[in-house]
């Protein structure tokens, strides 16, 4: 796998635009898939199913990133009467409302299954989206309880899958949809250790094979503001880019009682975000939005990370293995350089956003907002005050691109911005640089998720006696 090219840029496409290109030509390649426009058959995955999406090789977020020369996809099936059937793994807040917002995105869709370890859980996903959507929830006999439930989802009659199910088990999850012909939506990040990454990429690219969309959850690519905002710094707006500095520092996270849990396993997956095994680290699981915009704006990935991290004494020692804090800088090629924070805290300054800066000013990118260096603003995105903030165009945006014929794939970006958060964990773990090649070729692999059959199931990683687990120690754990 060549990981030290420099990748395409990964670019959002816009909807009209799209649906314009496709109309002329649906066939049309983007100009990242020279193999593209070649492919116009489209696949019987279900001979008893009329075929409305014709096919097409365009991508929602540009060229290869750490797979180049992929061939484009072939075409899409869905249902007949042009439903579009989805069924949803993975039950909490996020899942739900990502569901109500593609359920909102295309008239023409329905919830036909979903799937959750926990039954209340399920049931009030199944209240919220109902509530919203009471005549295209058709989840009837679908509804499924356990750890091993989103197998049923995946052979269901569902054409689109949501797996927002936390990210530990995105690449088992996701290289089974795309085996069962399933287009794909995804939470970011795509996984939390560099062999799962691997996988995702393997699996994205028969994706493509098969002629299968997939889209990941990483929204600023979707948003009109950050789209502006980046179109302008890369035309020149402040010159060229020096340096970069990306935050997420939010409040800290309590850890709920063990009055209801039943096994150790059952513990870690209620609290996922505080296991890296299943979470990845709030670098990981939080801080890859900002990360995966610094990318997107330098147009790479970085080439080496060092940086310092920890966990706050005065926090819960029961809180699991994940750092509460990450100080990270980053090297691009061209020596550009990424100052990225990540802390969990609560009393702290809190801040989420990426700022930039260049020879002739800077810009902050989450309020679209470009200043000289008096302090002048001297352009601001029309889209600045929008109320969304991408989340809805992301899905509108998605259903777009399947109904004019085009087939979205972020897989590549997706993938390289989490590797980046998960190289600069490594960095953090370690006490070490580290560099990109090493950091994607790791062997380090968190934990065997295709084991875990049910809570009954030993967890990957147990407390010590005390109650406590183990946490990385820089200078002596090693990650590559």
């Amino acid at each position: 796998m060549p990981s030290d090219s420099k990748p395409s840029q990964p670019q959002t496409a816009n909807a009209k635009r799209i649906a314009a290109d496709s109309e002329s030509q649906c066939s049309a390649a983007s100009s990242g898939d020279s193999d593209s426009g070649q492919r116009s058959s489209v696949l019987n995955q279900r001979a008893s199913r009329r075929c409305f999406i014709q096919s097409g090789g365009i991508m929602l977020a540009g060229g290869s990133v750490l797979t180049p020369g992929l061939d484009a996809a072939e075409g899409v099936h869905a249902s007949g009467s042009d439903v579009l059937k989805i069924g949803l793994i993975g039950c909490g807040s996020r899942g739900t409302q990502t569901v109500i917002q593609a359920l909102q995105a295309d008239p023409a869709t329905q919830l036909v299954a979903m799937a959750d370890v926990y039954e209340s859980q399920l049931h009030s996903s199944f209240r919220a989206i109902n509530g919203r959507h009471a005549d295209r929830v058709q989840v009837e006999g679908q509804r499924f309880v356990g750890l091993d439930a989103w197998r049923q989802v995946i052979n269901s009659d569902a054409d689109i899958v949501y797996l927002m199910t936390p990210p530990g088990f995105r690449p088992l999850q996701f290289e089974k949809a795309v085996d069962a012909g399933k287009h794909v939506f995804m939470e970011k990040p795509v996984a939390t250790d560099a062999p799962g990454v691997r996988r995702v990429l393997r699996a994205g690219k028969r994706a493509k094979q098969k002629g299968l969309a997939v889209a990941v959850g990483l929204q600023r690519h979707h948003d009109a503001r950050y789209r502006e905002t980046i179109d302008r710094l890369q035309d020149g707006a402040i010159g060229d880019l020096i340096y970069a500095r990306a935050y997420w520092n939010g409040s800290g996270a309590k850890i709920n009682s063990r009055r209801n849990v039943t096994t150790e396993l059952d513990h870690q997956l209620r609290h996922w975000r505080h296991f890296d095994w299943i979470g990845g680290d709030p670098i990981v699981e939080q801080h890859v939005h900002n990360l995966d915009v610094i990318n997107w704006l330098f147009g790479q990935h970085p080439v080496t990370a060092q940086g310092q991290g920890g966990r706050d004494p005065l926090a819960n020692p029961n809180l699991g293995d994940s750092f509460d804090h990450h100080m990270i800088e980053f090297a691009y090629a061209g020596d550009k350089r990424l100052l990225s924070q990540c802390r969990r805290a609560r009393g702290c300054w809190n801040n989420i956003g990426e700022h930039v800066h260049g020879t002739n000013g800077s810009c902050d990118l989450a309020a679209g907002t470009i200043r000289d260096f008096d302090g002048n603003v001297i352009w601001k995105s029309d889209s600045a005050t929008s109320k969304d903030r991408g989340s809805q165009q992301m899905q509108t945006d998605f259903f777009v691109a399947l109904r004019s014929g085009t087939l979205p794939n972020e897989v590549e970006y997706a993938a390289t911005s989490t590797m980046t958060a998960i190289m600069g964990r490594m960095a953090s773990h370690s006490g070490k640089l580290v560099r990109w090649n090493d950091a994607l070729n790791s062997q380090q692999r968190l934990a065997d998720v295709e084991a875990l059959q049910s809570l009954r199931c030993p967890a990957p990683v147990l407390p010590l006696t005390d109650g406590t687990y183990e946490t990385a120690t820089p200078g002596q754990t090693k990650v590559v």
